[in-house]
């Protein structure tokens, strides 16, 4: 079993400085054929950390960053943490009331951003009173209030000398990763840094990565996916990171092929998509190539084709988990002993399946996930500035997940159902109260529900189903149109329909169970059959 080379005193910025210190010339990253030391990555974010330092941010300060999948968005996070703050990366398909509300929530006073989003930065900044500066990558954009100090990435980066930079340990906050905010405004899970490695540590452990393995994912960098599991741990390893700008069938196999990726990581959607895609000249020849690859769900009818189509020798989903505590089930893929399965519970927890009291169900019943650890820093550190939301999630020493799951007579760990009310959509989890919030802003909508309908996919299509104001004559078409604008790519619906009113209980609360069940009516508008066309920003 393979274990963590540079153990960094358990601190993201501690790994990253032993494998620097120990082989400075040793390939990290590979951006598309950009390759960057651990030398060259740590002296980046060094010199970012100071420059941070200079502009006023202190340990335990907030930065947000809203950047692509490039070099700089791993110095932001490196750097971040270097100077003592928190890392807040923010989902850069974010604009509007989604971007400010995550900016205004972590109280950020900077923000690093591409040269595209800190335009939408500037557009919200006179409701955002905390923020004083906004440091660009790329061109300035070119209206900020006066109240903004804008600064270029570049200038921030200049050589930095005489800012020593702190001491952390694992308990530091090393990030504020945003749940979808299905029950309410969305809310910043404290990540520490002893969290944050454990995780990666995990993902060692059950991709049976190696020092040499090639580690290649599309994963964007504002997820702790991409970050924990995929940059942390090789560095751990002292190994490479392949880092692609965002997922692309076409462009799959030609960069895996380049880059002589041995280990990858994928998401939802996309395993399936690849194993049903013709041949090609690049897929023939990494026949073999592939040791490892991580996906959730990967049924077994699914590996089959993996294994015989690309030769490839684990596979799997690495196990279950939750931004708040992951992984919660785990264990090497190798030996998992049901395909279908998320392994066995993870040495660092407790987990009980119960019913709506609290109380334990029969073995192999269904029911809410309770989650506990049995050591510091394997989980959240609670909901940012939310007491009461932490305490309402934490209720007799047990994390209520609101997933439902179940053991098998195996040992084995099954997700069964989401208990809460959210949706996901090709990865990304989408906030039903923040869309709704959204399209109630529309002026000929008088009520609104966001919801899943099941996708052939395997994972959710989101549909809007709303009543119209009297004598509006708005069209299905008009209205994702208008959403377009409005709200992130992958959060525009795919279906929307109009009714005279919602399902309700006695208390008028929108039944949103009754809505998934009726999924596409026949009064269902479909985008993809009036194909409506989505730019991915």
């Amino acid at each position: 079993m393979s274990v963590a080379v540079f153990t960094g005193g358990n601190t993201v910025t501690g790994v990253l400085r032993e494998a620097a210190n120990a082989q400075p010339d040793s390939i990290f990253l590979d951006f598309q054929g950009n390759l960057f030391t651990y030398g060259e990555t740590l002296n980046a974010a060094q010199r970012l950390a100071a420059g941070l330092i200079v502009l006023g941010v202190e340990p335990g300060d907030r930065v947000v960053s809203v950047l692509d999948n490039n070099f700089q968005a791993v110095v932001a996070w490196f750097g971040i943490n270097l100077a003592g703050a928190v890392s807040v990366p923010v989902n850069t398909a974010y604009k509007g009331e989604f971007l400010r509300h995550q900016i205004a929530d972590a109280g950020a006073r900077i923000v690093i951003a591409e040269e595209d989003y800190a335009a939408r930065v500037a557009a919200v900044a006179v409701d955002l009173p905390a923020l004083t500066v906004l440091v660009h990558r790329g061109a300035a954009p070119a209206d900020t209030p006066n109240s903004l100090d804008v600064e270029s990435l570049e200038n921030v980066m200049g050589p930095q000398a005489g800012h020593p930079l702190p001491d952390l340990t694992p308990s530091d906050l090393a990030m504020l990763i945003y749940t979808s905010g299905t029950t309410g405004p969305s809310k910043g899970c404290m990540i520490s840094h002893g969290y944050a490695c454990n995780l990666a540590r995990q993902a060692i452990m059950c991709g049976d990565r190696r020092p040499d393995d090639i580690y290649w994912s599309a994963l964007p960098l504002f997820h702790m996916n991409a970050t924990a599991t995929g940059l942390l741990s090789t560095a751990m390893l002292g190994g490479r990171s392949v880092v692609y700008p965002r997922f692309s069938l076409s462009g799959f196999w030609p960069d895996i092929l380049r880059s002589g990726a041995t280990s990858i990581g994928l998401l939802g959607s996309m395993h399936p998509l690849i194993a049903e895609a013709p041949d090609s000249e690049e897929s023939k020849k990494c026949f073999g190539q592939i040791r490892v690859v991580g996906a959730a769900p990967f049924p077994k009818d699914l590996q089959d084709k993996w294994r015989t189509r690309f030769g490839v020798e684990i596979m799997g989903a690495g196990g279950y988990g939750l931004t708040e505590a992951a992984m919660v089930t785990t264990g090497p893929l190798a030996t998992r002993l049901d395909p279908n399965s998320s392994g066995p519970i993870a040495e660092d927890f407790d987990v009980i399946i119960a019913d709506d009291d609290g109380d334990p169900v029969a073995h192999g019943q269904a029911g809410e996930v309770l989650i506990r650890p049995k050591r510091s820093n394997v989980m959240f550190s609670g909901y940012w500035n939310r007491p009461a939301d932490t305490l309402k999630a934490i209720k007799d020493l047990w994390f209520h997940s609101g997933d439902i799951g179940k053991f098998g007579s195996n040992g084995e760990f099954y997700f069964v159902d989401r208990k809460k009310d959210y949706l996901r959509r090709r990865g990304e989890n989408i906030s039903s109260f923040e869309m709704e919030a959204t399209f109630q802003n529309h002026p000929d909508i008088m009520d609104v529900a966001v919801h899943a309908v099941f996708s052939d996919m395997g994972e959710d299509d989101v549909k809007v189903t709303c009543v119209l104001r009297e004598g509006a004559d708005l069209t299905e078409q008009a209205l994702c149109l208008w959403a377009i604008d409005r709200v992130p790519y992958f959060a525009v619906p795919r279906y929307i329909e109009f009714r005279d009113d919602l399902p309700r209980n006695p208390t008028g609360k929108v039944l949103k169970y009754r809505l998934r069940e009726d999924g596409c009516t026949p009064q269902t508008w479909d985008r993809e059959k009036h194909h409506v066309a989505l730019a991915r920003r």
